[in-house]
Parts: C-alpha cells; sequence; structure tokens
C-alpha cells in the first residue's frame, strides 16, 4: 500500500477528499475551521513534493446545486491556511473541471465545487414521486448507482494518484470515498487525518495500556448498545453519564421523575449489567445528580440521588460528587476513550460535568495517560475549553469513529487497503 510519505508526487496530480463541512453564519464566514486546519499537512505534503493539487468535497446536505452551500465560501480560508491562490472550479463535473485539473501545473491548487450538488455522490435517489411502486423505487436505485460509478470515473480522470483524508465520511461508501478509489489500483493512499485516526483507535482498540476507561456519554442507550458491548471486550472499567442513564436507573426499580427514558431499552439495560459483570468490567454510573424542574437553562435546580429524583423533576447533569468518583478512576487509568457528554451540554447550566471531564482528561494526558476523544459534543467541550492540543487525540469522525469502534469494516478505509 502506498504511503503519502513515500509517495513520488513529482509532476503529479493528486485528487485529495477532504472533510471540509465547516459551520458556516449568515454571512457565509466560517464559525469553526478545526477541520480545515487538521487537513493542512496533508495538502502541504503534496506541494511539498511537487504535485499539484484537486480538492474535493461535501459542504452541508444540499439536494441539488445552491448557493448557500458552495465551496467557493471557503476559498479564503483555505488560502490563508494553505498560502496558495486557489482556482476553482464551479461545477465538479463540468466542462472547466476537465480543462482545469488537466492543466495544473506543480505547486497549483484547484478547488471542485461541492459534490453533494449531484445525487451520484452519496448514491441516493432524489425526486422519486410519493406514490412510486416498487418496480420504480427499484429502477431508479439501479440507475443512480450506475451513474454513480460514472460519476466516480469522471472525478478520477482528473488526477494521477487518489488521497482519502475524509475521516468523517469513511463510513459512507460514497463516489469520492469509496468508488473513485477503484481507478487508482496502485496509486491511492491515506491522508494524515485518515491515519493517524486509525493509529489512534488501534491504540485503544487492539494495543492499549491498562488499565482502560471508557466515558460513554448521551441521550439514548439505543444509540450506543453496539459500541458498549464491543468496548466490554476492551475496558476494565466504563463511566456511563448522560440521559442514558435513567433507562438503567428505571431498569432496576429507581424512580427518575421525568427523566428521559428508553422504556423499550429497559430489558436491554439489565441485560449490559449482566455482560459487564460476566466480562469483569466495572460499571460507574450511579451516583448524584442535577436535577432541575424544567428542560431549561434558568430551571430550578437540586442536587438528588439518581434513583431518587422527585415526580415532576428530571436528570440533567452529573453532580460534583460523582465526578469526583470518576475523576478516581480516569486518574487510576493508563487509556481513556470519551464519546459523549455526561449532562446537557447545550445549556451552560448543565455543561459543569461535561467541562469538567475535559479538564481531568487534559490533565492526566500531561501525566502520561493516552486519551482519545471522539462525537460532537465531547469533541466541543475540550475544544471550547481550549483543551483539544491537551488530550492526545481528537477524532474528527463522530459517526466514522463510532462504526471503526464497533469493529465494522468502513468502506473509505476498505477501499485504499484493497
Amino acid at each position: 500500500m502506498q504511503n503519502i510519505d513515500n509517495y513520488n508526487f513529482t509532476s503529479k496530480r493528486a485528487i485529495v477528499r477532504v472533510d471540509f463541512n465547516v459551520p458556516l453564519n449568515n454571512s457565509f464566514e466560517i464559525t469553526d475551521d478545526t477541520r480545515i486546519r487538521a487537513a493542512i499537512p496533508t495538502l502541504k505534503k503534496v506541494l511539498e513534493k511537487g504535485g499539484s493539487l484537486i480538492i474535493m468535497s461535501h459542504l452541508g446536505r444540499p439536494k441539488g446545486p445552491n448557493e448557500k452551500f458552495s465551496l467557493k465560501h471557503i476559498i479564503p480560508t483555505i488560502e490563508e491556511k494553505l498560502g496558495v491562490k486557489i482556482k476553482f472550479a464551479p461545477d465538479c463535473m463540468g466542462k472547466e473541471a476537465q480543462e482545469l485539473s488537466a492543466t495544473l501545473k506543480p505547486g497549483e491548487v484547484l478547488l471542485l465545487e461541492n459534490l453533494r450538488f449531484y445525487a451520484e455522490e452519496e448514491g441516493k435517489v432524489r425526486d422519486l414521486a410519493a406514490d412510486a411502486t416498487e418496480e420504480e423505487k427499484k429502477t431508479a436505485k439501479t440507475a443512480i448507482k450506475e451513474s454513480q460509478k460514472e460519476f466516480a470515473k469522471q472525478l478520477a480522470s482528473y488526477a494521477d494518484c487518489y488521497i482519502n483524508d475524509a475521516f468523517g465520511t469513511a463510513h459512507r461508501a460514497h463516489a469520492s470515498t469509496a468508488l473513485i478509489a477503484k481507478h487508482f489500483s496502485n496509486n491511492k493512499m491515506f491522508g494524515y487525518i485518515m491515519e493517524n485516526e486509525i493509529k489512534a483507535i488501534d491504540k485503544v482498540l487492539k494495543s492499549p495500556e491498562r488499565p482502560v476507561t471508557a466515558i460513554i456519554g448521551g441521550a439514548k442507550v439505543s444509540s450506543k448498545i453496539t459500541i458498549i458491548e464491543k468496548l466490554f471486550d476492551v475496558c476494565d472499567n466504563m463511566i456511563i453519564g448522560g440521559g442514558m442513564v435513567f433507562t438503567f436507573v428505571k431498569a432496576q426499580g429507581g424512580k427518575i421523575g421525568k427523566s428521559l427514558c428508553e422504556e423499550d431499552q429497559m430489558e436491554l439495560a439489565l441485560t449490559i449489567l449482566k455482560k459487564a459483570e460476566e466480562k469483569g468490567v466495572k460499571l460507574h454510573y450511579s451516583g448524584e445528580i442535577v436535577a432541575a424542574n424544567s428542560f431549561s437553562n434558568d430551571a430550578e435546580t437540586q442536587i438528588c440521588l439518581d434513583n431518587n429524583i422527585p415526580d415532576g423533576w428530571m436528570g440533567m447533569d452529573a453532580a460534583p460528587s460523582t465526578i469526583d468518583k470518576w475523576e478516581k478512576v480516569l486518574r487510576n487509568s493508563k487509556t481513556v476513550l470519551w464519546n459523549g457528554p455526561v449532562g446537557v451540554f447545550e445549556m451552560p447550566a448543565f455543561a459543569k460535568g461535561t467541562n469538567r471531564i475535559a479538564q481531568i482528561l487534559a490533565d492526566i494526558t500531561s501525566k502520561g495517560v493516552f486519551t482519545l476523544v471522539g462525537g460532537g459534543d465531547s469533541v466541543a467541550a475540550v475544544t471550547q475549553m481550549g483543551f483539544a492540543n491537551k488530550v492526545s487525540y481528537v477524532s474528527t469522525g463522530g459517526g466514522a469513529m463510532l462504526e471503526y469502534l464497533e469493529g465494522k469494516e468502513l468502506p473509505g478505509i476498505a477501499a485504499i487497503r484493497e
């Protein structure tokens, strides 16, 4: 398999799939450029080694060409970070894209317009009549899959080699991540983001230093069940936080007031407790919580046990005493994985527990613990508090990281390894 460090890019055009799906405000200004900054080392490597760049990405979820989702808005930021003037193809499939890529000189950079302006990128059927028959749906699906192959072939025709550096979309079998790679038999490779993501997750899954602790937060047990069970094979401890705690508590007969609870998952919660015991994994979740009398930042609050919440009140955050207990576990660990907040993080009043976890992780990292953070709110917490560079690794792909942790083969990774 080719490697970005040993590949000869001299006079070659490299088409690079990045994840520049960045948040924009109403004036089309980028509010968080983390993803762009993360991809710069890969892009610079190609230019430094005598190649030219064709950059492709998606932005948002457009249902066709849409000014709001045009990648032209992010050109100034890429130019500033890369230090190179950027050419722009206003249609990733158009004649202009073909001509611009064919005439690229070493050191030059071309950005293609949003890949998702075409349904072929995702291979999803658009604009199907609501009353379409099963046969019509089947025909439409077959047609889009065929045109998706052609779409990938055209993108591939622009370049001499392919680099996938979009870990955030590695779990999708899209044209620009999985299909395009088939056209570059021995001229395809991972960029640094992909390489580092795989290394960081493999360090937790395959060769961790023990004890290993996973902090799994978030609202629903149902969305985290596979990862919880998979991590039982790796972990010594598991801290369960966030709204999903109350499904476990209620399943064991606790009083949870108006707290979030997946009634249909209570049986599953009991099975998880049993499995943890069988695997010798110590589960940490019970304790005091911050309860509120309404789902609001300005609600009245009180601290109570998670299995004795008064009627009409709901659990909103882990209480300081609970974080104190968890801190002891974390400080005795050598490897820590964190996915998901331990409270209603989007409300400042109930973000204290999550922010304190971020603080603890930054501190134990400085003492030699390997810390991997992934998942939107966990990443937001370490970033907002200025700790993104103080943990061992911050994953750029929420869904992709979860699926990789669950042991699934990701199409974007498999396509390069083939």
